[in-house]
């Protein structure tokens, strides 16, 4: 059974950091392309980031790049989002999100840029 759990959200302030963790059960990580989205209120789900399979390239939305680092450690199964330089309109649910046939994604966790 895939299984998506994130972890590491809370309340930072603007200009601050957060580590956000995906821990994947159920599939290997790096058999699949995976990535981070995110959903703020009133706003549609917004692609941030994401691993392709192959060689591991990675890619960021405009919104997020140079701030944010996608990475997974496939010991752990578990991937990564490093987030630096917070602004308020990071504020958001952040969800980790697996393709595997179909999407899979997480509970999400929140995350508050505020002063």
């Amino acid at each position: 059974q895939v299984q998506l759990v994130e972890s590491g959200g809370g309340l930072v302030q603007p200009g601050g950091s957060l580590r956000l963790s995906c821990a994947a059960s159920g599939f290997t990580l790096d058999h699949y392309a995976i990535g981070w989205f995110r959903q703020a209120p009133g706003k549609e789900r917004e692609g941030l980031s994401c691993i392709i399979t192959s060689d591991g390239s990675t890619f960021y939305a405009s919104s997020v790049k140079g701030r944010f680092t996608i990475s997974r450690d496939n010991a752990k199964n578990t991937m990564y989002l490093q987030m630096y330089s917070l602004k308020p309109e990071d504020t958001a649910v952040y969800y980790c999100n697996a393709r595997i046939l179909r999407d899979y994604w997480g509970q999400g966790t929140q995350v508050t840029v505020s002063s």
